[in-house]
């Protein structure tokens, strides 16, 4: 076949926001999800890994975290719509973000091929109503610091004066 017929592979990276549920359960399972949505489609994944675990921005289907999977899948793009129809419809995917790219990094066939050794573990993720930690803010300077780093003027420090064009009464 050449490049431009229908039936073609393309390479596609696609981001996957996977429900913390079915990654508790089992993530072979979980990763399945995703190969065997491709593979009825037509398709197959080159490469697919945990990418991290995260707190959502906005709650998707009453979800405040998700797993996300980066995977790398061959699949003719005349089968794209019924693949992207079966992730929408899936409870399991909360979200996925489909791209057309050239290559795969060479980085991922490295991580891939470490997460699929023996004894690697994916973290279990942390229920959904976790309160991550406040950032540590850096320590403010205090008077004494200014102080010693040299003298103080005199200006006075706040507010400024109003202008006294602005203070025109009508």
């Amino acid at each position: 076949m050449t490049k431009g017929e229908p039936g073609t592979l393309s390479l596609y990276e696609c981001m996957f926001l996977l429900d913390n549920a079915v990654v508790r359960e089992d993530w072979k399972k979980a990763k399945s999800v995703i190969t065997d949505a491709v593979a009825k489609h037509g398709g197959s994944v080159v490469t697919s890994r945990r990418w991290d675990e995260r707190r959502l921005a906005y709650t998707i289907r009453g979800k405040n975290r998700a797993t996300y999977v980066l995977s790398y899948l061959e699949i003719p793009g005349a089968n794209l719509p019924g693949l992207r129809r079966e992730l929408e419809l899936s409870e399991r995917v909360l979200r996925y973000l489909l791209l057309k790219v050239d290559e795969i990094p060479a980085t991922e066939h490295e991580l891939t091929s470490a997460e699929n050794a023996d004894g690697f573990t994916v973290p279990t993720p942390p229920p959904d109503d976790v309160v991550e930690p406040e950032p540590i803010l850096p320590v403010q300077e205090t008077l004494e610091d200014i102080l010693a780093e040299g003298e103080m003027d005199d200006r006075p420090r706040g507010r400024r004066p109003e202008r006294a064009s602005a203070e025109v009464a009508p």
